[in-house]
């Protein structure tokens, strides 16, 4: 248990967690995408954000349905990567926190949502 007052690591791993999903939203919302290029952008944002302290995995999927819909709505056949499209998950690493976040549109909200899904402390690091 902490005093009060006294930041864990649990709270730094949290926050970490929080500001990799802001950042990645922030960075990549209207960058230019097509079906022909939607596979790249997901392994780019990954990559990106995967360079990031403690970010121990990136999981993008950008919903190709909605890419293809947009596609088809102007003649220059792409469209803008919207927070529609996006379900992005981060697990960030930091001491023994591990914290599962996660970036998805939902629906009944209209919203793209971000949250936290899991918090767990490891007991046996291996690096």
């Amino acid at each position: 248990m902490t005093e009060k007052g006294e930041i864990s690591d649990r709270d730094n791993a949290v926050f970490e967690a929080g500001i990799k999903l802001g950042a990645l939203y922030h960075q990549f919302i209207c960058t230019p995408v097509s079906m022909e290029t939607v596979e790249e952008l997901e392994r780019a944002i990954e990559r990106s954000v995967s360079l990031q302290p403690w970010v121990n995995s990136v999981e993008v999927k950008i919903d190709r349905e909605k890419v293809r819909k947009c596609e088809n709505e102007n003649q220059f056949s792409y469209c803008e990567l919207s927070g529609e499209m996006l379900d992005v998950k981060v697990v960030v690493l930091y001491e023994k926190v591990e914290v599962h976040a996660r970036v998805k549109y939902e629906e009944e909200m209209d919203y793209p949502l971000m949250r936290v899904e899991k918090v767990t402390k490891q007991e046996h690091i291996q690096f």
